[in-house]
């Protein structure tokens, strides 16, 4: 059996360019309606889309609504995960994270992008 396609996808930017914001969820969604194992890296102002109550503002004209597309990732099994020092750098406690993100080090973004194709946004 040939192992599932892994899919990397980083995102920079946060709730202040809502398109930019959202094209990441769009295409994990795509992804995941192909069968493909996807992870959402947030790194610099994308880490904001993570704190509770940001989603419910961010709206892209003609995208389904960034929360809708957030939680429909997550169910999906989608992980998303925050880069440290772009969290450290707001002063972000973890606690005013949503749930299923997961805060990780430079590292873990280079392991994760040298088993998986990656996509930059």
């Amino acid at each position: 059996m040939a192992d599932k396609k892994k899919l990397l996808i980083i995102a920079t930017h946060g709730p202040d360019d809502p398109e930019r914001a959202t094209l990441p969820f769009a295409m994990g969604a795509a992804a995941q309606a192909s069968n493909i194992e996807v992870k959402i890296g947030l790194q610099a102002d994308a880490v904001m889309l993570a704190k509770k109550n940001c989603l419910p503002h961010v709206f892209a004209p003609n995208f389904p609504p960034l929360a809708d597309l957030v939680e429909m990732f997550i169910q999906a099994g989608g992980q998303i995960l925050l880069c440290s020092p772009c969290v450290n750098s707001r002063k972000i406690d973890a606690g005013e994270f949503i749930e299923g993100t997961k805060i990780v080090n430079a590292p873990t973004f280079v392991n994760e992008s040298m088993n998986a194709k990656t996509l930059v946004y």
